[in-house]
């Protein structure tokens, strides 16, 4: 079955871990068939000295329904 990806850039203070899965949380809202996803890119919002928040830039794999 042909798959289709998206992007999406997740967001969370408390890591990289919780931003991916935040991305894949906010896909499942409106994308049906999602099947594995794959992190692309991180990055880090800093306030001076300190991390303030993470980013992950998430690849999310789903089916194509024909």
């Amino acid at each position: 079955m042909p798959q289709k990806v998206i992007e999406i850039v997740g967001s969370s203070k408390e890591g990289f871990a919780k931003a991916a899965e935040n991305a894949v949380s906010e896909a499942a809202k409106t994308v049906r068939g999602l099947k594995w996803a794959r992190i692309a890119d991180l990055e880090m919002r800093l306030d001076e000295k300190r991390v303030v928040e993470y980013f992950a830039t998430t690849r999310i794999y789903f089916d194509v329904k024909r």
